[in-house]
């Protein structure tokens, strides 16, 4: 199994509980999620959440997707995974709080 993680509030999520797909803000105003490879998390975390409290970690099984992911380039030189489209719930396999 491949994991990808995506970071959210514990608010953000909540606010989606009842629904069976999850969409974070990026979908809207970037056209995916962004998610990270387990190595890349703890810089991610220190690069945009650093304070930011009640913080979830969603482990994710990449073969469970149901939309495209795709491997970019960041504005940090790394490939991080991307995913074109709403993150369907069934595909979370273990929820962290930070």
């Amino acid at each position: 199994m491949h994991l990808i993680y995506h970071i959210v509030s514990s608010e953000d999520w909540s606010k989606q509980a009842n629904l069976t797909i999850y969409e974070a803000d990026s979908l809207h105003t970037e056209g995916f999620i962004h998610f990270s490879e387990k190595e890349q998390v703890s810089g991610t975390i220190s690069r945009y959440y650093q304070n930011v409290p009640d913080l979830l970690l969603l482990h994710i099984d990449v073969e469970k997707l149901t939309h495209d992911l795709t491997y970019e380039m960041a504005t940090n030189k790394e490939f991080f995974p991307h995913l074109y489209g709403s993150l369907n719930k069934d595909a979370v396999v273990h929820i962290e709080k930070l």
